[in-house]
């Protein structure tokens, strides 16, 4: 078994659809204010470690808005808390620039915290105004290129099939795969 350490059920729905092992634990980490992704995931794990033994599996997901000279990047939790779905898609759309994005995540996975795997999957897309009913975050806003639905109009295995936590968590199952031969 591994736990992916998250406390939003939506992600962990996703990801279980790919690694089917995964069991989720709802662990209260500080989380740091960082730019760098790979930090935020190394100290949630090393603090994971201190009151539970892993495997383990903590993700961290940012989006780079063109408009916005890439902000927020991994604040973007934060950012759409402040403004909302309509106020990120109103801030873009005022810019009158390019609605252009990228949505990333970054997985961790490790064993022990002196051995931390990273994976990331990103995916391509621009800011649109919100439709859709399903999916969480940011995907009501999120139009990957070459699609003419947002994530919240697709099915979870669509969204899997190209979604930036779906690129991470197929090259994660990639890699456990890998080590079960």
């Amino acid at each position: 078994m591994i736990h992916f350490i998250t406390g939003n059920r939506n992600k962990f729905e996703e990801a279980k659809k790919i690694i089917p092992e995964l069991d989720i634990l709802e662990l209260d980490l500080d989380e740091i204010q960082e730019l760098d992704p790979k930090k935020i995931i190394e100290h949630k794990i090393k603090e994971a470690l201190k009151s539970h033994s892993g495997p383990f599996v903590i993700d961290d997901v940012g989006i780079e808005i063109m408009a916005l000279n890439g902000f927020p990047g991994p604040l973007a939790k934060w950012f759409l808390k402040s403004l909302g779905l309509n106020g990120v898609y109103n801030l873009v759309k005022k810019s009158e620039e390019n609605n252009g994005a990228v949505f990333y995540a970054q997985i961790g996975y490790a064993e022990n915290p002196d051995n931390i795997i990273y994976f990331q999957g990103a995916v391509h897309g621009k800011i649109v105004a919100p439709k859709g009913e399903k999916g969480f975050g940011f995907d009501p806003i999120f139009m990957p290129d070459g699609f003419d639905k947002t994530f919240a109009e697709m099915t979870t295995d669509e969204k899997n099939s190209l979604s930036h936590r779906g690129k991470a968590f197929h090259l994660l199952k990639q890699y456990l795969d890998s080590k079960r031969v």
